[in-house]
């Protein structure tokens, strides 16, 4: 056979030893948008030091591994002692502390925490997503504690702690502690009213034993629970910790592991309980009212993650276009493609600036920004987290059968990329929260409207979307069978407000022909030609200019 038959050409290099957070414009001016200038040159050095590990080759081999390698139920040990410990590969251990030591569970006590430690989740999960699920729970978990000044005392400096400390120990040996949350189960997910799990007071002060089935627990192997039972007054929230004070392990009986489309690094687990002890959190009856701040933040994440799967998947495309061939010159120069991947980064940079927007509104922490997040957020979640799995298939697609193969990294983004949209309440109930909170909470449509309004003016299609919305709002009738089609216009208003702010014009104006002004398609690929697209492309390049 000819050694000539043996030559590569035409091949691109792997997207590897980059700076991921510098090399994402979006995202670093939205850091440089929301950050006060004393804070921002401490975290632009952060995110930048954390960029720089996940553009590495190591932190990609982490998340290869960790994924090809999944999780393991171990039940019993050699002897025949019932343990319900869960095995992970070397490398889940060690992103779970990187992303720890990176401060990626802290967010409600330094400055400009929020969109710190959206933007490092951001760039961190972009080397494996999976592992972002124990850090997101944990970070969640503050606000539902704080209803008790005692719990919050007593686990928030951990849950917020920059060390991770893997292996099943009482909390007070260890330096960091991970949360996870239980509260679907098998007679009904969404529908948490109708568990069936039973909380039977003890003697001391705040202390109950569990009783029943728990069909979804994450991250098995966290140190404390967050779940909702039914007490003696009504469906309450309980910290259910994995190791008693005296060391002893408490009841947690893990049934099994879920054989689940993608995340394939995460545990997802089916928990029986039969007396195990558990810590009130807040009063009798109040369980959804407590543990609700725990889910909005959950649902951020759920929308700064899939804004991370779609700019991996965005970046990897561009740059497979960069240095790829074909019919006599490189594809980024073919009209075409051009189109297709201008398409693409507008979805990615709408969902990157509505995210930290997000994340900026729980820095300021006002009542205008508290009602703004009211809607916003679960309009968000339901828009954003929809976009991720299309917007992934057709980056995979701009590889053409190289993205198909297991090796380029692009299967496990769109296996990962529908997990959002469920997670964390599924389209339906993110479009039905957006509902009560317009006919119960007035001050969070104002506060919407008023955010979307700072933008009036400046692109006669954004004003016309406006316009219609506020006459789709003033219309009633039949709103829940049209609640998708609302939802989904308020979370494009929304990002279109945004850019129009602070995207440059060429983003802005593609952004708006397209998604407001209905000059597009039913497919990636289809903005008007006369647009600047190769303005919009060379912006989401994944190489720092």
């Amino acid at each position: 056979m000819a050694a000539t038959t043996h030559t590569v050409t035409n091949q691109v290099p792997p997207l590897v030893g980059y700076d991921v957070f510098a090399a994402d414009r979006a995202l670093s001016e939205a850091v440089e948008r929301h950050i006060e200038p004393d804070v921002l040159p401490a975290a632009r050095e952060e995110l930048s030091t954390l960029g720089q590990s996940a553009g590495s080759a190591q932190a990609q081999e982490w998340g290869a591994q960790a994924n090809e390698h999944p999780p393991v139920l171990r039940t019993h040990d050699r002897y025949g002692h019932r343990i319900d410990e869960v095995e992970f590969h070397p490398s889940w251990h060690r992103l779970l502390g990187h992303a720890v030591a990176a401060g990626l569970t802290d967010a409600w006590g330094r400055p400009a925490g929020h969109v710190r430690r959206a933007a490092g989740f951001l760039v961190w999960t972009q080397a494996e997503a999976g592992h972002g699920c124990p850090l997101s729970m944990t970070h969640a978990a503050v606000p539902a504690l704080r209803t008790d000044p005692v719990l919050a005392a007593e686990w928030e400096p951990k849950l917020t702690s920059y060390v991770y400390e893997e292996g099943l120990r009482p909390a007070r040996e260890k330096a960091g502690v991970l949360f996870g949350m239980g509260m679907t189960e098998k007679q009904g997910g969404t529908d948490v009213r109708s568990n069936t799990t039973r909380a039977e007071p003890l003697s001391g002060e705040g202390e109950y034993l569990l009783t029943g089935h728990k069909w979804f627990c994450s991250a098995p192997m966290s140190d404390g629970f967050l779940v909702l039972a039914q007490a003696p007054g009504g469906l309450t929230c309980f910290l259910v910790p994995r190791v008693l004070p005296d060391g002893t392990r408490n009841v947690f009986a893990i049934q099994r592991l879920k054989d689940k489309l993608g995340n394939k690094s995460n545990a997802s687990s089916e928990v029986e309980f039969d007396g195990t002890w558990a810590r009130r959190v807040g009063e009798e009856g109040r369980g959804v009212r407590t543990i609700i701040e725990m889910v909005a933040a959950t649902r951020l994440d759920c929308v700064v993650g899939s804004a991370a799967l779609m700019r991996q998947a965005v970046a990897q495309a561009i740059h497979h276009a960069t240095y790829r061939s074909a019919f006599g010159g490189l594809l980024i120069d073919k009209p075409l493609m051009r189109n297709v991947l201008a398409d693409l980064a507008l979805e990615s940079e709408a969902a990157t600036v509505l995210a930290m927007r997000l994340a900026s509104a729980y820095d300021t922490d006002t009542e205008e920004e508290r009602a703004f997040l009211r809607i916003a957020v679960p309009a968000a979640k339901y828009w954003v987290t929809k976009r991720c799995t299309p917007v992934v298939g057709e980056a995979l697609e701009c590889l053409g059968g190289n993205g198909y193969v297991e090796e380029s990294g692009m299967p496990r983004l769109l296996r990962e990329a529908p997990l959002n949209s469920i997670w964390e309440g599924s389209g339906n109930v993110q479009a039905l929260d957006v509902l009560r909170a317009l006919q119960r909470e007035p001050q969070a449509l104002d506060a919407f409207l008023r955010e979307v309004g700072k933008a009036r003016g400046a692109d006669h299609r954004l004003d016309a979307a406006i316009k219609d919305l506020l006459t789709e709002l003033a219309d009633l009738e039949g709103i829940e069978a049209r609640a998708r089609c609302l939802v989904e216009r308020m979370a494009l208003v929304l990002q279109g407000s945004l850019l129009v702010r602070w995207a440059p014009p060429e983003v802005s104006d593609a952004f708006c022909a397209s998604r407001l002004g209905g000059d597009w398609g039913t497919a990636f690929g289809t903005l008007p030609h006369s647009l600047d697209l190769a303005s919009v492309v060379n912006r989401a390049r994944p190489v720092a200019e």
